[in-house]
């Protein structure tokens, strides 16, 4: 699998002025929806427009919370993980990271890795510039994997319009964003035209930076410290009911009594070490409530696909998700689910033969 840098932050080339000026004058909901419906090229393929999706995001982000409140916010939650942490920045003496960015919401972010306001050190900007790199990655990953299975590129360059479209206001108004959304335009045109190859010479194509990056050197967190991780937030759960007078924590929904556990914030590897329990970290109950947990994620994954398929009139787009999902996955997840490299080939040869029939369909 391919990934961007993360240490790079092409955020910050924005510059502390564009930050200030941000802060100070942010710009509308109506304005930035105008600007986008109107923002054309020569060429009609390049039209910058906004997916249904995005305009919810961008009404919800640039309506209900001002600039200045996602700063101070921003400020706030950074200044809790460092004391909930015994740290004072966002990197020890070695430039390891010591917290985890996860709870920023990419709004806050990108107002962080620009210095947005003035409130932020360069070492804060750092961490977030790669905070937003690692979340472009993953973006990106699974439809990147799945053009490799399938020789498809296509759904690569809707992943990446994806990706930009949930930008927030601020990220939208800059110059970088709106060449990144002209170039990965022009790139899912040329995937119309010649699906399997992935298009070049395209200036500020994120997807061309993506596929040119090495294979990830970046270190992964081994299963079992993801274990050890999970099993510490499951602790913090089961402390917090008892000290609320509610009692055990408990994973059936038909137990009587006690706090049921909540794990809807925790991610699918972590559900995955759950349930595969190499470590015997974790009790039977657990385990089974991981598992359950996580085929109800990878069922709903797969209704999205379904439904994404019904609604495009395009049957091959539903293949096209199951092997998104596929790619998506680490091995634990795949180990975990019972997603085999068989199940993942049948999904290949699927797709392939309905593309082939709409392709005889059409002449």
């Amino acid at each position: 699998m391919t990934s961007v840098n993360s240490t790079l932050n092409p955020y910050a080339n924005y510059g502390s002025a564009y930050a200030r000026a941000a802060a100070i004058a942010p710009p509308s909901l109506a304005n930035a929806l105008n600007a986008n419906e109107s923002a054309t090229t020569s060429s009609a393929a390049t039209n910058l427009t906004l997916s249904d999706a995005a305009r919810a995001q961008l009404a919800a982000s640039g309506d209900t919370k001002s600039i200045a409140s996602v700063i101070a916010d921003a400020r706030s939650t950074l200044t809790g993980l460092y004391t909930a942490a015994k740290v004072t920045g966002p990197y020890d003496a070695s430039g390891k990271l010591t917290v985890d960015l996860a709870s920023l919401d990419r709004r806050a972010l990108f107002a962080v890795s620009t210095n947005n306001g003035g409130s932020f050190t360069p070492d804060e900007q750092k961490a977030a510039g790669a905070e937003l790199t690692s979340r472009l990655n993953a973006a990106l990953a699974p439809a990147a994997g799945t053009a490799k299975l399938t020789g498809n590129f296509a759904g690569l360059y809707k992943a990446a319009a994806d990706y930009l479209d949930a930008a927030g206001p601020e990220e939208k108004a800059t110059a970088l964003w709106a060449a990144q959304r002209e170039a990965v335009a022009k790139g899912a045109q040329a995937t119309t035209q010649t699906p399997d190859k992935a298009p070049s010479g395209i200036a500020n194509d994120p997807v061309a930076a993506f596929l040119a990056q090495p294979d990830s050197a970046q270190p992964v967190k081994s299963i079992g410290d993801v274990a050890k991780a999970v099993r510490a937030a499951l602790d913090a759960q089961a402390k917090a009911a008892q000290d609320a007078g509610k009692g055990e924590l408990v994973y059936d929904a038909a137990r009587k009594t006690g706090q049921m556990a909540d794990l809807s914030s925790i991610d699918n590897r972590s559900l995955s070490a759950m349930s595969l329990n190499q470590d015997g970290l974790f009790s039977q109950e657990e385990s089974f409530a991981a598992k359950q947990t996580l085929n109800a994620r990878n069922r709903a994954a797969i209704l999205d696909a379904l439904q994404a398929s019904q609604k495009s009139g395009d049957p091959a787009q539903l293949s096209l998700g199951i092997l998104n999902v596929y790619s998506g996955m680490s091995a634990e997840e795949r180990t975990a689910s019972n997603w085999t490299p068989a199940f993942r080939d049948n999904a290949v040869a699927a797709y392939k033969s309905t593309n082939n029939i709409l392709s005889m369909l059409k002449g």
